[in-house]
């Protein structure tokens, strides 16, 4: 049986937790309620891909410009400008109006084109609410033709030959882990960070509910975002 490849991450204390990285190819859910570090997660993902793994990738985005997350990145000394001219990290900023039936279709031509090994969407949520008009004969898009659009999207990006994708998803609440409720079904991995009182220093903590063909810690952990981006704490040291 052929051993399953890992992406890492390159973010301090989490490929341990999770069998070294992602596996190669899979669909990470990476969900959270407001301000909990999932932006910076996925800018983590990419800038250490290209930068200490040779990896190209792409950040597409329905909500964020290129230039607020460029500045978003150099906050933590991630040079995106830099590797953005050596074609190794590239954003793409699609304006939630224009998503259309055929935008999957159109990132995964980008993705082979440009041979990317990691991608991000940011994110779900708004993906969810911009469902598109041939999905719902025109009328406001209702909880079941949401559902039927990013179960489509999703599995389609699924098709995508070697390339590693990571969701974002904005939980709705502390007790949900997508708008969309069934993202989590389709997804390989989900991480969800929570952001809450400790009663220490850190306010922000991560588990990874589930992780298709690999055994990983399911423990609640501590997250800081600090000066050089995300670290994550064992709570076993």
């Amino acid at each position: 049986m052929r051993e399953i490849e890992k992406v890492k991450t390159g973010i301090k204390g989490f490929d341990e937790l999770v069998g070294g990285g992602f596996s190669q190819g899979h669909t990470i859910l990476l969900s959270g309620t407001p301000g909990t570090g999932k932006t910076i997660f996925g800018l983590q993902f990419l800038y250490n891909g290209a930068q200490k793994f040779n990896e190209k990738g792409l950040y597409i985005t329905f909500e964020e410009k290129e230039g607020a997350l460029k500045k978003q990145a150099a906050q933590f000394g991630w040079d995106f400008e830099g590797l953005m001219k050596k074609r190794m990290l590239q954003i793409l900023s699609i304006p939630a109006s224009t998503i259309s039936k055929s935008t999957v279709k159109d990132i995964m031509r980008i993705v082979h084109r440009f041979k990317i090994k990691r991608l991000v969407i940011d994110s779900l949520s708004t993906l969810s609410i911009n469902a598109p008009s041939n999905y719902h004969d025109g009328n406001e898009p209702n909880e079941f033709t949401i559902k039927r659009f990013i179960y489509s999207f999703v599995n389609e990006l699924k098709k995508m030959d070697g390339a590693t994708s990571i969701l974002i998803s904005q939980a709705p609440d502390e007790n949900s882990l997508s708008r969309d409720e069934v993202s989590e079904f389709i997804c390989d991995c989900i991480v969800y960070i929570m952001y809450e009182s400790m009663g220490g220093e850190f306010s922000r903590s991560f588990t990874v509910r589930k992780m298709r063909g690999t055994k990983n810690d399911e423990d609640i952990h501590p997250l800081e975002i600090g000066g050089k981006g995300i670290v994550i704490h064992n709570i076993k040291d």
